[in-house]
């Protein structure tokens, strides 16, 4: 009972934080969805080309959702540390793990308003060119890769930071980097095999966007995905990574508590 009345208690915190930055969520979803269309204008030389905008709004998504999840995540950790209510929470016979699960479920909500707006924009602008949006349920799958994966990924960072408490920078390179080299924009297939090969082992988004591409660009079923590396590794990679993220957060947590060094900043 107290694991579910705290987990419930993270969550409504974080839909009221979201509630309550209502201003600053608005602004994401138009500065997002207006950076995916200059993306595309700049890789189509000025022109909203029509075979662009798909690929790179597949890709944009996933990024958007990323930046969002991880950076609501972190910042609900620092601030809590910084407001002393971390350390408090630690002195209540609350389970750490109610604390982290309502984050995550609540960062995974407050992301979706802005990835959502990227989504319709890239909607709106296809169906302005004559085109259609595709949709098949299998793109469930990588899409629930991606937000476990995240997950993962969160954990890690959030481990850190109770231990080094200022990483906003490490937050703000690991976005730029998965931008760069994770298949987001570029498809993995046309960088150099070592990069690809990195990117699909450790990017939480990676294989999911891959997928993605496969099954509404090309055609292609879960079961037979023709690049990456495979529905198993679709299915096992985002495991991984949320196995060690929460290994990663349990030894960062414990050593932070032994300095008794959760509450200062």
């Amino acid at each position: 009972m107290t694991f579910a009345r705290g987990f419930a208690a993270e969550v409504r915190k974080g839909l009221l934080n979201l509630a309550a930055g209502w201003r600053e969520t608005l602004i994401q979803m138009i500065t997002f969805p207006l950076f995916y269309l200059l993306i595309v204008l700049f890789m189509g030389r000025g022109q909203l080309r029509a075979e662009l905008l798909l690929p790179v709004l597949l890709g944009m998504m996933a990024l958007t959702f990323i930046h969002e999840q991880v950076n609501r995540v972190f910042w609900s950790y620092l601030g809590d540390i910084q407001s002393g209510v971390l350390e408090q929470t630690y002195l209540t016979p609350l389970p750490s793990a109610a604390s982290i699960l309502g984050r995550q479920v609540a960062a995974v909500i407050s992301a979706l308003p802005t990835a959502l707006a990227v989504l319709a924009t890239g909607a709106t602008a296809i169906i302005l060119q004559g085109g259609r949006v595709p949709f098949d349920a299998q793109v469930i799958v990588p899409l629930a890769a991606i937000a476990v994966g995240t997950c993962g990924l969160a954990l890690i960072l959030c481990g850190l930071t109770l231990v080094f408490k200022r990483i906003e920078i490490v937050t703000q390179l690991s976005v730029a980097v998965y931008a760069i080299a994770g298949g987001t924009l570029v498809p993995l297939a046309a960088m150099p095999d070592p990069v690809a090969l990195l990117s699909r082992l450790v990017v939480p988004i990676a294989p999911g966007i891959e997928a993605m591409r496969d099954i509404l660009l090309g055609g292609h079923s879960l079961a037979a995905l023709p690049t990456g590396l495979g529905l198993g590794w679709l299915l096992v990679q985002p495991l991984l990574i949320t196995a060690v993220g929460v290994v990663l957060f349990n030894r960062l947590e414990h050593l932070a508590r032994h300095r008794g060094t959760l509450g200062r900043y």
